[in-house]
């Protein structure tokens, strides 16, 4: 199982960070993806990081922005978001992939496991 937390009510320009810790597996050895998706829309991929150190993608809308990180030992993955718009705001999931990210990361089909979501919203 995944759960995802750390979702709530920000201003734009603020700060959140997301979690999304296993249970029953060990995160570790699989790529685990952030995905979003706002009312009347698709779901629409991030960020993923592999097992394999250093492998991370983002989508072009949070380059630079947001930071995606695991700690192995807690098994739990972080989605770090600076800079935060109302554009953002969306129920954020996250999902797990026995694979790498690969070229293909950001397709949620790929996906096994997923959480059950959490709501960012970015309002002033």
């Amino acid at each position: 199982q995944l759960q995802a937390s750390g979702g709530g009510l920000v201003q734009p320009g603020g700060s959140l960070r997301l979690s999304c810790t296993a249970s029953g597996f060990t995160s570790g050895y699989y790529a685990i993806g952030w995905f979003r998706q706002a009312p009347g829309k698709e779901r629409t991929g991030v960020s993923c990081i592999s097992s394999r150190v250093g492998d991370t993608h983002y989508a072009d809308s949070v380059k630079g922005r947001f930071t995606i990180s695991r700690d192995n030992a807690k098994n739990t993955v972080y989605l770090q978001m600076n800079s935060l718009k109302p554009e953002d705001t969306a129920v954020y999931y996250c999902a797990s992939d026995p694979g790498r990210c690969g070229s293909t990361w950001y397709v949620w089909r790929k996906y096994v496991y997923w959480g059950q979501g959490t709501l960012v919203t970015v309002s002033s």
